[in-house]
């Protein structure tokens, strides 16, 4: 049964853990000023623990409260924000997130997240509520609230039902740290999109540190996963992108080849793929080009390795 808004609100001041729906995926949610909540989150998903967290807040307020805006993080803020967009700022307040919950650094990675339910959760505890993804370390992310009960719901007093997610990927991260832009994750909103705000960006490089969701293997099913597949085994499930004559089991991306909504399957894929119990995962080919550069980053993660 779906936990109300105010139910979701009380855990999190007692300092409990609840399912909190975003527009990207759902997430295993903890006030971030309490170690001792976001100890349950690691906890929770077997995270390591130098693995910073995001904080999610209501809006720009909250923001600069915890974070320091320089003039590129407004100008992205004001383009960006509500929505599926992280970023790496110099920690202002230490006390608001929590050591644990940034990995010891000195950066805070912070994000206004734009469903109505995370909205309603964050203006109402009016605090900074840590969300990874509701899955236990390196599975696929939940994006449907079924999903987020069966990998955590055991370790949570409120699941909030927010439908299924409409964008399915996590959030673009850019880090503003040290004077220079950094483009440390791909996401829905891509690097062209940022560039046009804010100019040139710098790859990950050293960065990756501060960065959520950067370990090698990430987002892995059971089965093993092999990528750019177009000529699947018999034995395998074949996921799809576009149409396909393979006669054994097929899970689509997107029979139309759209980008936008292969990335709202791809992890819902994943895990219909993964419950067939195959001897491996085939993944099809998927263009590199705009939100394909997010989808191959996830999809290199689940294979266990980094291209």
């Amino acid at each position: 049964m779906s936990a109300t808004i105010d139910q979701a609100i009380a855990a999190l001041e007692r300092g409990d853990l609840i399912h909190l729906p975003t527009e990207t995926v759902y997430g295993l949610g903890a006030r971030a000023d309490r170690p001792e909540a976001v100890a349950k989150v690691f906890e929770a998903k077997g995270r390591p623990r130098f693995n910073p967290l995001i904080v999610h807040v209501a809006d720009r307020t909250q923001a600069e409260a915890i974070g320091v805006f320089d003039a590129r993080a407004c100008k992205l803020a004001e383009a960006f924000w509500p929505g599926p967009l992280t970023l790496v700022l110099p920690v202002r307040d230490r006390e608001a997130m929590c050591d644990l919950a940034r990995a010891g650094l000195e950066s805070v990675a912070v994000r206004v997240p734009a469903h109505p339910l995370a909205q309603a959760i964050l203006r109402g505890f009016g605090k900074g509520v840590v969300a990874p993804s509701a899955n236990r370390s390196g599975r696929p992310s939940p994006t449907r609230f079924r999903d987020a009960l069966d990998e955590t719901g055991a370790h949570v007093a409120a699941s909030v039902d927010g439908g299924d997610c409409d964008m399915g990927l996590e959030s673009t991260v850019v880090s503003l740290m040290d004077g220079e832009a950094r483009y440390l994750r791909a996401g829905l909103i891509t690097r062209a999109e940022i560039e046009a705000v804010i100019g040139t960006l710098a790859d990950e490089a050293s960065e990756g540190h501060r960065s959520p969701g950067r370990l090698t293997r990430h987002y892995a099913p059971d089965a093993p996963v092999m990528l750019n597949v177009t000529e699947p085994p018999a034995d395998c499930v074949y996921i799809a992108f576009g149409p396909t004559d393979f006669s054994g089991p097929v899970v689509q991306l997107s029979d139309s080849r759209n980008l936008r909504e292969a990335a709202a399957h791809l992890f819902a894929a994943l895990r219909e793929a993964d419950a067939l119990t195959p001897a491996c995962i085939c993944v099809a080919p998927v263009p590199e080009a705009g939100l394909g550069e997010a989808i191959n980053d996830r999809l290199k993660r689940a294979a266990g390795f980094i291209g």
